[in-house]
């Protein structure tokens, strides 16, 4: 049969270890169909065969991102980003321009406000926010999103400024007046706040409450927030990706997914969770987690994992920590804070395991990483050992008496090379203030895991930082030297790049069917603009996808 499309004059990184390089691929059908040299794959086109010239640059299976918000995201595209803005002067030179040309918003929403914004051991309050905006709401995102301040006006708008009663483990931190302070910590707090944006909180509901929106969308809001998700979709697209796990879920987003795919405008397959929080009943799993994974199983949008949070972040002394954080974090021994009982994450882990869903839990602090190791070697206890592939997300701090479980245990590490302050991306001085120096040998410990034998596997958690895969790579290959305390971390860009595609394959359970260039698999593939092998670790980021193929199709190619 006569291929659709072959691409050639490449340097094919197979990751098929019978053949790990090649020159040349054709598609046909949406199906691999052949791996070679020039010659040969040339031999086999025909009049109608669209032909790809790689120029001499890396082709790869197609890229995955094993962990996003792809709703929130797509709506951060649009939305004013404080990203390396400091002090409240050049707060308010970004935030009045943009209030005064969106005067119809309900609320003038920011994203990726530093916690440092106003300087090293300043926090955020409303009162700063009121001097920028007083009558008008304004509230701002942290960029792990598990921080939002917000002034007066928000606070009053959204019924938070005399406090409230909050899920476990979120706070609306309150001020010596007796009114809230505008910190707002974790989902619970910070929900009605949401509420007041120009997608009324839905882009967050499977990550707030994991359930659709009430009341139900109307038709425009169903049509705006698909048309926002398309937008975000297409954008995963230009960087070379063609899988996205999403770590946020409900049914609703399954549903505007499966539409976008009837319509032909989904460039992407989108893996999504049931979302299990800290006050859901256990029999919850059964009632609805196991009938969502069971409806929505197809190749492009499917439900295939269970998402928990454990803990909530450094920055914020939510992290879940084995002794009390070191100064004013750490103050009335704050030691982070519970979002389950350990009790109920147990049961959880178990009754999750016992309905054979793979589970994926947030966990940062050293504590919230043990917890999880234990909840997850409970389920074992159980329900016996089996091919699971439970995840941990982030596990930034570790206690090192606990990466040699994650391999006995056969948990796999979800890792994000961009979040480490070695990484480019965050302050590099950030997060170890918030630790203990001995803690410091078990943070963002990446290549001591792989050593133990554990899987690693790459993502970005986008929106929290940019979806871009190249600087995300640079982070892991190329990363900041932090001094002396810091063991060296550096990933091998082989290693990386397994991590973003035949890995992340895995980790979905497709190793069969993707995350190969190899004859049989889907046809999803990423060309580049560069031969990454070539590059310098700290030039990767000249590289970026010049063509993206998913299901046989290209999704985009750069003109």
């Amino acid at each position: 049969m006569t291929p659709d499309i072959i691409i050639h004059n490449g340097k094919l990184m197979t990751f098929d270890p019978d053949r790990p390089a090649a020159q040349a691929l054709a598609i046909t059908n949406g199906m691999l169909t052949a791996v070679g040299s020039d010659a040969e794959i040339r031999a086999l086109a025909g009049d109608t065969t669209r032909m790809i010239d790689a120029k001499g640059g890396t082709v790869l299976p197609g890229l995955i991102d094993s962990h996003v918000h792809l709703f929130g995201g797509s709506v951060e595209l649009d939305s004013l980003s404080l990203y390396g803005v400091e002090g409240l002067e050049a707060m308010a030179e970004a935030i009045l321009p943009h209030a005064a040309d969106n005067p119809g918003d309900n609320l003038v929403f920011c994203v990726m406000a530093d916690y440092g914004i106003l300087g090293t051991g300043r926090t955020l309050t409303r009162h700063d926010l009121d001097t920028i905006l007083p009558d008008r709401p304004l509230a701002m995102f942290a960029p792990d999103h598990h921080t939002v301040w917000a002034n007066t006006a928000a606070l009053e708008a959204a019924g938070l400024l005399q406090g409230g009663e909050v899920d476990a483990g979120s706070e609306i931190v309150m001020g010596d007046d007796g009114l809230a302070n505008g910190e707002l910590l974790e989902p619970g707090a910070y929900g009605p706040i949401l509420a007041m944006t120009r997608h009324a909180g839905r882009e967050m509901m499977g990550l707030t409450t994991g359930k659709d929106p009430v009341p139900a969308p109307t038709p425009a809001q169903r049509e705006m927030d698909k048309d926002v998700i398309a937008r975000g979709l297409a954008h995963c697209a230009e960087q070379g990706i063609t899988g996205l796990h999403l770590m946020d879920g409900n049914v609703y987003q399954l549903e505007l997914l499966n539409e976008l795919e009837a319509e032909g405008r989904l460039p992407c397959r989108c893996m999504v969770p049931f979302h299990f929080k800290g006050t859901d009943p256990i029999d919850r799993i059964a009632a609805e987690g196991v009938p969502m994974r069971d409806r929505y199983q197809g190749d492009k949008v499917w439900c295939g994992h269970m998402k928990m949070f454990i803990d909530g972040v450094v920055e914020s002394g939510t992290a879940l920590m084995l002794r009390p954080y070191p100064g004013d974090l750490g103050k009335d021994g704050n030691m982070g804070d519970e979002v389950f009982t350990q009790e109920h994450f147990v049961a959880a882990a178990q009754e999750a395991d016992r309905h054979g869903l793979q589970i994926a839990v947030h966990a940062i602090g050293d504590a919230g990483v043990r917890r999880t190791i234990d909840a997850y070697a409970a389920a074992q206890a159980a329900n016996g050992t089996r091919d699971s592939r439970h995840r941990i997300e982030h596990l930034e701090v570790m206690h090192t008496d606990d990466i040699p479980r994650l391999a006995d245990l056969g948990i796999v590490a979800s890792i994000q090379p961009g979040h480490a302050p070695r990484g480019h991306i965050f302050p590099p001085g950030a997060v170890g203030q918030y630790l203990h120096a001995d803690q410091i040998a078990g943070a963002y410990a990446w290549q001591d895991i792989r050593n133990i034998g554990a899987r690693v596997v790459f993502s970005t958690d986008w929106p929290v930082i940019p979806l871009d895969v190249m600087p995300n790579i640079k982070a892991a290959i190329a990363p900041l030297d932090l001094g002396p305390d810091w063991r060296d971390q550096t990933q091998s860009l082989h290693d990386t790049l397994a991590s973003y595609t035949r890995d992340n394959a895995w980790v979905e359970f497709n190793e069969d069917r993707k995350g190969q260039i190899k004859v049989g698999m889907m046809a999803d593939i990423a060309v580049m603009s560069h031969d990454l092998n070539a590059l310098p670790p700290a030039e990767i980021t000249q590289a970026q996808a010049q063509v993206t193929i998913c299901d046989g199709k290209v999704t985009f190619e750069r003109g």
